[in-house]
């Protein structure tokens, strides 16, 4: 098989997220804006909604890829899951509290939840082991290029549509990405594995010690890390514009879709975990220059770095995890990856939210870096896997 050819899905898969997130950030980098602007919420509502709704949808991550491995299916859940979140981003502009933004942030992020951890196998099997850190970049890359057009036409068309009827112009994308689901074909034999008939040795038992111990230091690390919301909070307390904040955002994800194919190549080279070890401690550092920020400008050059940042751990560390899983247990691996994150983010961006709102916004930056070291103790206990590991 050529590497064009065993490429097809990762390039479908890329397209499926280029539309999803083209669709994704013509809502998701507004609602912190608009839950405190037009509804009148407070950055702890911002940290709830933020971090509930991934906590709930973490549930759907490890059960949809446990029970994808069980009957060897990857491309049903690829699909409904898409075409929920597609249905619910359209609500998001007849929501008139805090509360009906919740629920609808919940019901997009069940589509969230159900596709993630197949669709991520299915990335991990479409390609060679030895590859698996570019496909997983570029899958990254082509849907940090859809967050990044997405946001682009959120700054260029908020001030003339406003918030509801931007939020209705994003479900077309959202339609767009369903239906390339629907080019995506499933490996047979990632349906099969030696020895085993559907169902066997499959469940979370199964994970190896080492595997757990580093999805530990990954939840650990996501108590910390306070994402893009609070820093799009940061720059309008630096005195930017709505529409200026979502500029940054564009500024960020531009980095991230440059940064996110050279990192996985460079990990297949040198290994996942060198390249994680340096993840945390800059995402600390990174805290800490946002914490002494003052002006516009510093705060833009935290986006830069921050982007560089993401684009080096986002698709390393789904890599890594497909490295350190068995062969019949990558969704199940995977769920439980994207679930200990996600329930990880609803402790993390309430105290996050709660520090901001009743201390100070620099707490929650000291508070990320002090997370970000304890999460790179732990990194330095769990064993690396050889690059392109099966």
């Amino acid at each position: 098989m050529t590497e064009r050819r065993s490429f097809r899905n990762v390039y479908l898969l890329g397209l499926v997220s280029l539309f999803n997130d083209l669709s994704s950030q013509m809502v998701f980098p507004l609602l912190p804006l608009f839950l405190t602007s037009v509804l009148g919420a407070g950055a702890e509502v911002v940290g709830l909604v933020e971090g509930g709704a991934e906590a709930v949808a973490s549930i759907l991550k490890a059960l949809s890829g446990s029970w994808s491995d069980r009957i060897r299916r990857r491309k049903p859940f690829v699909v409904g899951g898409y075409a929920l979140s597609a249905a619910a981003k359209p609500l998001f502009a007849i929501a008139g509290s805090w509360w009906q933004v919740l629920a609808i942030r919940l019901g997009e992020r069940t589509g969230k939840g159900l596709r993630n951890a197949p669709r991520d196998a299915l990335v991990a099997e479409s390609v060679d082991a030895a590859v698996q850190g570019k496909a997983f970049g570029l899958h990254r890359a082509m849907d940090g290029a859809g967050s990044m057009l997405g946001a682009l036409t959120a700054y260029l068309f908020l001030p003339g549509l406003g918030y509801r009827r931007l939020f209705l112009v994003a479900a077309v994308p959202g339609m767009l990405a369903v239906l390339v689901t629907l080019l995506v074909r499933e490996r047979r034999e990632a349906r099969r594995h030696e020895g085993e008939g559907p169902g066997s040795d499959v469940g979370f038992r199964g994970l190896p010690g080492n595997l757990r111990l580093y999805i530990t230091a990954a939840a650990v690390f996501t108590l910390g890390h306070f994402g893009y919301a609070f820093m799009l909070l940061r720059a309008k307390g630096v005195g930017l514009s709505d529409a200026g904040a979502i500029l940054f955002y564009v500024v960020f994800y531009s980095v991230y879709t440059l940064v996110s194919v050279p990192a996985g190549s460079l990990s297949d080279r040198i290994g996942r975990k060198p390249v994680l070890l340096i993840c945390y401690p800059f995402f600390g550092a990174i805290a800490l220059l946002l914490w002494a920020a003052n002006a516009a400008w510093s705060v833009l050059v935290c986006f830069v770095l921050y982007g560089i940042f993401f684009g080096m751990i986002d698709g390393v560390q789904r890599a890594f995890v497909a490295d350190l899983a068995p062969a019949g247990l990558k969704a199940t691996a995977l769920g439980a990856f994207h679930a200990a994150i996600g329930i990880a983010a609803l402790p993390g961006g309430l105290a996050a939210g709660l520090l901001w709102q009743r201390i100070d916004p620099g707490a929650t930056f000291i508070y990320a870096a002090l997370l970000s070291a304890l999460a790179f103790i732990v990194l330095l206990a769990v064993r690396a896997a050889p690059a392109g590991n099966t």
